[in-house]
């Protein structure tokens, strides 16, 4: 008999998940000792599988960290037990201020085996698709809710769209084109008449407009070779500074680095500040801080503002009269290529605010 009861406190310890108490055998032979060599290496498997769940579960969160789209660990009860990094863009802060707190207190809901959020919970207008999963971390299921970013998927198939569009495009037209225009030089050799001259004149011209266009368009086409490095600020500064030095442009900044393609964030920012100055602005400024774990960048202009945001970043479409519709569609293509983001509002007062948030590395 105290062989049994022995055996039951070693039972006992591994419903506990103890596996490194083992029962003292009464007996080293016989049916007894055979018990407790049989409850020997059941605790020896369980804990060599309790060891490969523990492993699970820390590459489970390894994995998590790593991706920059919000993850949400849910415990058994239904409260938050980890996230990573993304999760600020749901919540604007870090999941640690959020720690236990319910499903129902983050704005989540389940409706027709769907999980949806409370677009009064987070501040931001992207659109998000919720997916579920579970995974066992402590003998306990644990609910994993994965955010993806509707929105940055429409736009990324948009674009592919206009790049082929582009691409097409360009083909065809310089098929085209190209023997126009030759025959049109051609011909205003050959030609006497005065009349006909300027008529191929004009034909050639806009033939020789037509290909630039389709070149001007041709690098959407292309995906762009960022070289990112450590950017120190203030020379960036000065020198974006001597390229306007016409304009009341001024520049602070609370940081010492930017990470960054120097060349392409450069005409990223001459672009904002030549729309804000055909805009009408008399006075810019820019401001490079540090916000919640991201680089700020701001251009704030009092010029007109936008009167129309839906074709904001449409390439092809400008509302300048000798614009070409091109310069905000290039500066998110860059802005996204370096994991940043761009937003732009009208003031209340008068002008636009473009933000630009690019990771810290």
């Amino acid at each position: 008999m105290a062989a049994f009861e022995r055996g039951l406190l070693q039972i006992e310890a591994v419903r506990l998940e103890d596996y490194n108490q083992y029962a003292k055998p009464e007996f080293e032979k016989g049916k007894v000792g055979e018990f407790h060599q049989e409850l020997k290496t059941l605790s020896e498997q369980l804990l060599t599988q309790k060891s490969r769940y523990d492993q699970h579960a820390f590459l489970v969160y390894q994995l998590i960290d790593q991706l920059n789209t919000p993850i949400l660990v849910f415990n058994q009860k239904n409260q938050l037990a980890y996230a990573n990094g993304a999760f600020t863009l749901l919540y604007e802060q870090p999941w640690q201020m959020y720690r236990h707190a319910s499903l129902k207190l983050l704005g989540l809901t389940k409706k027709d085996n769907n999980w949806q959020l409370d677009a009064d919970k987070h501040h931001n207008n992207q659109q998000w698709q919720i997916s579920q999963s579970e995974f066992i971390d402590n003998a306990e299921s644990n609910l994993l809710l994965v955010f993806t970013n509707i929105e940055s998927a429409l736009r990324l198939s948009q674009q592919n769209a206009w790049q082929q569009i582009i691409r097409v495009m360009g083909h065809e037209i310089r098929n085209s084109l190209t023997p126009v225009s030759s025959l049109a030089e051609s011909l205003v050799i050959r030609s006497e008449s005065e009349r006909d001259q300027k008529a191929l004149a004009v034909i050639s011209e806009r033939c020789h407009h037509l290909q630039d266009f389709i070149s001007r368009y041709s690098f959407l086409s292309q995906k762009l070779n960022l070289n990112c490095q450590q950017l120190r600020v203030n020379q960036f500064i000065e020198r974006l500074k001597g390229l306007f030095s016409g304009l009341e442009l001024q520049v602070s900044a609370s940081v010492e680095w930017l990470w960054a393609d120097q060349a392409f964030l450069e005409q990223v920012l001459i672009n904002l500040i030549k729309n804000a100055n055909e805009a009408g602005a008399d006075k810019i400024a820019m401001t490079i801080n540090e916000i919640k774990g991201l680089h700020l960048i701001q251009v704030i202009d009092n010029g007109h503002g936008f009167a129309n945001f839906d074709n904001l970043f449409v390439p092809l479409f400008t509302t300048k009269q000798k614009g070409q519709g091109i310069g905000l569609s290039f500066c998110r293509n860059i802005i996204e290529q370096h994991e940043g983001s761009i937003e732009l509002i009208n003031n209340t007062d008068a002008g636009v605010t473009v933000s630009i948030n690019l990771p810290i590395k």
